[in-house]
């Protein structure tokens, strides 16, 4: 299914750019999420003439991205979660909940789909969190998960 991307989309394309992907894809994600049109004469047309709109709003969203990852970059933040004996938790550190922590803590707001854990965090310990703020700019934090009896 042929589609025109509305804005960069990391390891698909860029702004403007006619795309070949899945059907479901293109339905399911890029079209929901807003982020392509289907590629139809008057489609192409329309993003022709505001290709240049789109583009703005593209570096306005990069420099919000880049504020952002300025705040955060390489800052560790200490979630306490109950624990087994053995250092385990009772589930796990889920994107939704590092995301409430920037929130309350920096007043930083991340979506959770941008939250992108480098392994599942079950356990107690520190784990590396890479951000994905943009298309074009990563960001690296530390979660600390210890134990809820040492934090009250």
């Amino acid at each position: 299914m042929k589609v025109i991307l509305l804005e960069n989309v990391r390891k698909v394309g860029s702004i403007g750019e006619i795309i070949d992907v899945k059907r479901g894809f293109a339905r399911n994600y890029l079209i929901a999420q807003k982020k392509a049109l289907f590629a139809s004469k008057e489609n192409i047309k329309e993003v022709e003439k505001i290709k240049s709109e789109l583009g703005k709003k593209d570096q306005d969203k990069k420099n919000q991205a880049k504020e952002i990852d300025e705040k955060v970059k390489n800052k560790e933040f200490i979630i306490s979660k109950l624990s087994t004996e053995n250092k385990e938790l009772y589930g796990s550190v889920k994107p939704t909940e590092i995301s409430k922590i920037l929130m309350e803590m920096d007043k930083i707001e991340v979506n959770p789909s941008m939250i992108q854990p480098a392994k599942e965090i079950k356990s107690l310990g520190t784990f590396d969190v890479i951000l994905n703020l943009h298309s074009d700019v990563q960001s690296k934090i530390t979660i600390k998960v210890i134990p809820q009896e040492e934090n009250q």
